[in-house]
């Protein structure tokens, strides 16, 4: 059977009714096929126990894994404050994994779930993790990457650092939901940012855990004031304090610069980020315009299709960061409409934004923990 998909959205007072709602839609338009695997992506303002209980409720024991976000993409765009449920049916076997105790112990969760991917003989596996708790480095230290992997943090309330993760009928916060997939099905996975060095460069002199505390010997805070001409204290206040992550740190690692993004600025003036940074490394300042968050697009698709070796993308699936919703606010959807430009209007496309990504191809090489970046997973038949 080829692959087919389907997708649904809905706004309803509260999470049960869309995530019954949007189930509808997505098995109506699935018809007589039987679902092999649903994606589900839920504003944070609802109960994610209300939303799987009404996703649930008609999909009965089809694996689902799913996450919080501010708003989901779809074909038709961004939708804020609903819930969007993605189908997939084919000549492929899915199955869901709860792992609770990833933000007490991450690296013990990437130990287990590397040996998982191999017991069950996995072509591909799919994560979505807290992005508030966790040391998502560690758990791409332990995953390995003996097979094509996507994952991505999930997102949520700022002001309270709460999200949710969701596989099965299981929720709750400070776990990682992640799906293993065998069979019949090739995945293209592409990944980039439009992020660049604007020629400011500090030295990190003070970090512990995931906050930064200093950059040349100042508070993080002080730093972005001299910078940016707000006052210190006002970075630690909305909309300063969460606008932070539009201006992440490009940090010198071996031979390449990875990306580092304060999730929000404390009242002390650290950035509380969701990877730890080393004390002594050099950090450039990095900023995104649209221009170049849309060939970042182009450029991850022509990688993820690419990897799919001439076969017909059937599906998208698209993890996005938050700094893109922030930095893209007037020209809401454009993710969206570079993908459909590129690869047509009739690819569904099923997607939310996130605080951090992980992709991983077959290489010996560990996972890598992205900000920032755009990941694109194209799904086609084998």
């Amino acid at each position: 059977m080829a692959l087919h998909v389907s997708i649904g959205n809905a706004q309803a007072l509260n999470g049960r009714e869309a995530g019954l709602q949007a189930t509808h839609q997505a098995l109506n338009k699935l018809g007589s096929a039987s679902a092999s695997l649903g994606f589900i992506i839920a504003s944070h303002q609802y109960q994610a126990r209300e939303v799987i209980g009404g996703v649930s409720g008609l999909l009965g024991n089809t694996p689902v894994i799913g996450f919080s976000s501010p708003a989901g993409l779809t074909s038709d765009g961004v939708r804020p404050n609903s819930v969007t449920v993605g189908l997939l049916a084919g000549d492929f076997q899915a199955e869901s994994q709860w792992m609770p105790t990833y933000a007490q112990s991450a690296r013990e969760t990437g130990s287990r779930l590397a040996k998982l991917i191999t017991e069950k003989e996995a072509r591909n596996f799919f994560f979505f993790a807290d992005g508030f708790n966790g040391d998502a480095d560690q758990l791409c230290a332990a995953l390995g990457s003996s097979v094509p992997l996507v994952g991505a943090l999930s997102a949520g309330d700022l002001h309270t650092a709460h999200s949710y993760q969701m596989a099965g009928p299981q929720t709750g916060t400070g776990a990682l939901a992640g799906a293993f997939l065998r069979g019949d099905i090739r995945v293209g996975i592409g990944a980039a940012h439009g992020w660049n060095p604007v020629g400011s460069q500090f030295r990190i002199t003070r970090s512990r855990g995931f906050w930064l505390r200093t950059l040349d010997g100042r508070p993080a805070s002080e730093t972005y004031a001299q910078l940016f001409g707000y006052p210190a204290r006002e970075w630690a206040f909305p909309p300063l304090s969460h606008l932070a992550r539009l201006y992440p740190l490009g940090i010198e690692q071996g031979d390449q610069m990875v990306v580092r993004a304060p999730i929000r600025v404390e009242a002390d003036g650290s950035f509380r980020m969701n990877a730890p940074v080393r004390d002594g490394v050099d950090a450039y300042l990095l900023v995104g315009s649209r221009a170049s968050c849309e060939k970042a697009v182009a450029q991850a698709v022509q990688q993820a299709t690419q990897q799919l070796q001439g076969r017909k993308p059937m599906f998208a699936l698209i993890l996005v960061d938050l700094a893109w919703e922030m930095l893209l606010k007037s020209h809401p959807g454009t993710e969206v409409a570079i993908i459909q430009e590129i690869l047509g209007k009739e690819v569904p496309i099923v997607g939310g934004y996130t605080l951090g990504q992980v992709v991983a191809g077959k290489e010996a090489n560990p996972p890598q923990l992205l900000n920032q970046h755009i990941v694109i997973a194209l799904f086609a038949d084998e």
